[in-house]
């Protein structure tokens, strides 16, 4: 198999188990990983910088008691060698507000040894902080 059909093959397996909000998707992660989602990390504790396989883990499950998927379509996954981008949108309600947010959004993630090393998410980091906001 070569690299391109591995990366996609990890990216693929990551994208379902999101869907499926299972956190050993961490294990999709290497130990040490350049990770970053821009915003307002004061109104949204899960966004920022993080490097290791366990602060991923925390980023999930953070995230994942704050907020609650509503749709998310994924539109395109594109894979070039050890790299991807995932284009897509998605509606999520922050659970403190009880307000909707939707955005469109692109995952850029590297892939070595079929483990993400980087991992960037772009996102409406406007409609976060408006959806945060009572």
């Amino acid at each position: 198999m070569d690299t391109s059909e591995n990366t996609k093959k990890v990216v693929l397996q990551f994208c379902q188990s999101l869907a499926n909000r299972d956190l050993s998707l961490i294990d999709f992660f290497a130990e040490n990983v350049d990770w970053y989602i821009q915003g307002n990390e004061k109104i949204a504790p899960w966004l920022g910088r993080r490097s290791k396989r366990e602060e991923v883990k925390e980023f999930f499950q953070i995230l994942w008691t704050n907020t609650e998927s509503i749709s998310a379509q994924i539109d395109h996954i594109l894979v070039e060698d050890g790299f991807a981008v995932i284009t897509g949108d998605f509606s999520t309600k922050m659970l403190q507000t009880d307000k909707v947010m939707k955005s469109i959004f692109s995952i850029h993630i590297n892939v070595q040894n079929n483990l993400i090393t980087k991992y960037r998410l772009l996102e409406d980091s406007y409609a976060v902080v408006i959806a945060l906001t009572v």
